[in-house]
């Protein structure tokens, strides 16, 4: 079999994979708004574990914008090792994502927290018969998500969306949920006038180091972005909210570093700053931005636009596509396999 084969069939079938899960979504909602209106909690907890740590990073920026600063993020080790860092146990709903549903720390950390506390739980999994599945009061499933690769790409994309469709249910935008149905589209669009960008960047081996740059929501999905280079190719990758790049960091950006900006509307002018003071260090820069029109002059080599028409918060799914295959290309330009990422299995069991 070619090299990367599963990986790739995977990155590629994503709007197919993304019109599924909203269809999953329709079928449960009306039973998922009935599961949320018998509850009363003050404050949601998202865990997960690797990818879908980042994940939860993601959907609880979103969901603290959305609900009032009322969500937060946590490894699910350390609920589940840790459980004095949760407050409020019983006015917490806790939502735990894995893309398995069989991962040890997750399970852990939801039999931890259902001990300490009558709160709530909610999965978001691809696997509707795992033990996650089963043991959470309600559980959000994109099975046709599901991959035979180790690296997460369209699971990862499609559980987001999930999460992305819960939040308009947390808050009653009821529009929200429909506007999200254009995504796929958006996702066909985007992947037809990329063209070949992402392997040409990843086949230029002068490039050493990839920085992944994002604000709110997109610092988790430039974290998983970062995950996906360092899974796939081995190669030197790290992630940090825009501004933190300058303190410290930027003393590893030369003309041997790739600096990628998910670029929000709300920051969007301070982020191009930074890209352009990387630009004058010598480095390479690639903006994902929703327009070009948003940008001030040239702030980076390459501009990559998502024209979704969304809302800021409603897009992220759309930024991670193009970095997935720059990861796969930078794998396959160093000769490695993508589908078979050194010392790693795609679920962690203790």
């Amino acid at each position: 079999m070619t090299a990367g084969a599963h990986t790739a069939a995977e990155i590629a079938s994503q709007p197919q994979a993304w019109r599924a899960a909203l269809r999953a979504f329709a079928s449960v909602r009306p039973a998922l708004e009935s599961f949320l209106a018998r509850l009363d909690f003050e404050q949601v907890i998202v865990i997960g574990c690797g990818s879908t740590y980042y994940l939860a990073q993601s959907v609880a920026a979103t969901l603290a914008g959305r609900l009032g600063g009322v969500a937060r993020a946590l490894p699910s080790s350390e609920l589940w090792l840790l459980p004095n860092t949760l407050s409020k146990p019983a006015q917490t709903l806790l939502l735990a994502v894995s893309r398995s549903g069989t991962t040890t720390e997750t399970l852990r950390a939801l039999a931890r927290f259902r001990q300490a506390s009558a709160g709530a739980t909610l999965a978001i999994t691809c696997d509707p018969d795992s033990p996650l599945a089963r043991q959470a009061d309600f559980a959000l499933v994109a099975a046709e998500a599901q991959e035979r690769s180790v690296a997460q790409t369209r699971s990862f994309t499609s559980m987001l969306l999930l999460a992305q469709a819960l939040t308009p249910v947390l808050t009653g935008d009821r529009r929200a949920v429909e506007r999200l149905q254009h995504l796929p589209d958006a996702l066909d669009d985007l992947l037809t006038r990329l063209g070949d960008l992402p392997e040409r960047l990843a086949g230029d081996l002068s490039i050493e180091r990839f920085f992944f740059l994002g604000s709110g929501p997109l610092y988790g999905l430039a974290c998983e972005a970062m995950l996906k280079v360092k899974e796939m190719s081995l190669s030197n990758a790290e992630a940090y909210h825009p501004l933190e790049l300058r303190h410290g960091p930027m003393a590893l950006v030369d003309d041997h570093a790739l600096v990628v900006g998910l670029l929000s509307d709300s920051a969007a002018t301070e982020e191009q700053r930074v890209l352009e003071d990387m630009r004058r260090l010598g480095a390479r820069t690639l903006a994902l931005v929703e327009s070009a029109a948003m940008l001030r002059g040239h702030p980076a080599d390459e501009v990559v636009e998502l024209r979704s028409g969304l809302e800021e918060w409603e897009r992220g799914p759309l930024f991670l596509p193009p970095l997935q295959r720059l990861a796969f290309h930078r794998a396959l330009a160093k000769g490695l396999d993508p589908d078979r990422p050194r010392n790693l299995t795609a679920v962690v069991e203790l």
